[in-house]
């Protein structure tokens, strides 16, 4: 059962988006990142926009691949979580999909493959000590791989950045130093620029990468620590909207929802708002946090409901029951409500869907 809050979403905008990546590091190839339903908007939708214009699609785990072979999507797929056994690894031999080495505990179901892959990535941890190989391992597994039946279609190397969203972390240089050590001598492309190190022009910066990584850029928010997307000329991809659906007088001394944390100091006229955290607003979003209606901003008081939240309509005298309000998107970045809640954008785009509507805008 869908609410009466909306999701709009702008194929215009993943578009020049996807193109703002390739025009921030040119020459470069591009895995478009549609992992977690491409960041809550949508894998099969987005994936539908971007084969053939992307050069590729990536996605965290098997599952997420397997389920865009059904729907018959024919692009080349980077599977960032690799395959587990010996099974999963003949299914990405037999379905074109590009899967990561990044733990010994694959190697045995590697060694048993015995069809081609369409070409393996080994991740090598340089300093973010999540997933990968120890850099020194390089030419070690390269020694091992590169005449094995299942890499007969090359051996390609990733890593990972742990500070890139801020640009200035003394660590970003050297983790590249060290990615670049370990592979110098070594065959295979190399990837290692997410969203981050484009915008900020890492990627731009070195020869090293041929394949770029982008994620939450293409969503139109910004990857950088305290900016917004459209600082960077990012294009939301995602609006949020839903009705207001009440207004109320409130005389001074009169409090607002559940524990009554917010007390009117003067006359304020307020509107619910039918979005609330079980929607994917987060709960935690405090009195002040915008809400754009009718081109102004709203501030939310009192906390946030299950199924609704309140806003200070006072500076617009003018508005209706049935108006529309942005909770994010376009006129209002997702990245400030996260700031306001203490969080990122990240977890707001990927824990709004589920109840809500999608229209295209």
């Amino acid at each position: 059962m869908k609410r009466a809050a909306v999701i709009h979403r702008n194929p215009a905008a993943l578009r020049h988006n996807l193109e703002l990546a390739r025009t921030l590091a040119p020459g470069r190839r591009v895995w478009a990142v549609i992992k977690a339903d491409a960041y809550g908007h949508g894998m099969h939708w987005a994936a539908g926009l971007l084969e053939g214009v992307a050069d590729g699609l990536s996605v965290s785990c098997l599952e997420e691949a397997r389920a865009l072979r059904e729907a018959g999507v024919g692009a080349p797929i980077l599977v960032l979580q690799g395959p587990r056994s010996a099974a999963e690894w003949r299914f990405c031999a037999l379905h074109d999909l590009q899967p990561v080495l990044h733990d010994e505990a694959q190697l045995p179901g590697l060694h048993a493959l015995r069809e081609p892959l369409p070409a393996l990535w080994i991740k090598l941890d340089t300093g973010m000590h999540r997933l990968g190989f120890a850099p020194l391992k390089a030419q070690l597994l390269h020694a091992q791989l590169h005449r094995h039946p299942a890499t007969v279609n090359g051996l390609h190397w990733m890593t990972h950045l742990a500070c890139a969203d801020r640009p200035e972390a003394p660590q970003n240089a050297e983790q590249l130093e060290t990615f670049a050590h370990a592979v110098a001598e070594l065959p295979g492309q190399r990837s290692f620029a997410n969203s981050a190190a484009v915008v900020s022009g890492l990627a731009r910066s070195t020869r090293l990468g041929e394949w770029l990584r982008p994620g939450i850029m293409l969503y139109g928010a910004s990857p950088l620590v305290g900016e917004c997307g459209p600082e960077r000329a990012l294009r939301p991809v995602m609006t949020v909207t839903a009705p207001l659906i009440a207004l109320k007088s409130l005389e001074p001394g009169a409090s607002v929802g559940y524990g009554a944390s917010w007390t009117a100091n003067r006359p304020t006229r307020a509107g619910v708002v039918a979005m609330g955290y079980a929607d994917g607003y987060p709960r935690h979003a405090p009195s002040g946090t915008p809400v754009r209606l009718r081109g102004r901003e709203c501030p939310v008081i009192g906390r946030v409901s299950m199924d609704m939240l309140e806003i200070d309509l006072t500076a617009v005298p003018e508005a209706r029951v049935g108006d529309v309000a942005t909770l994010w998107g376009e006129g209002l970045p997702v990245e400030r409500i996260a700031e306001a809640a203490g969080t990122i954008s990240y977890e707001l785009l990927t824990r709004v869907a589920g109840r809500l509507r999608i229209a295209e805008s």
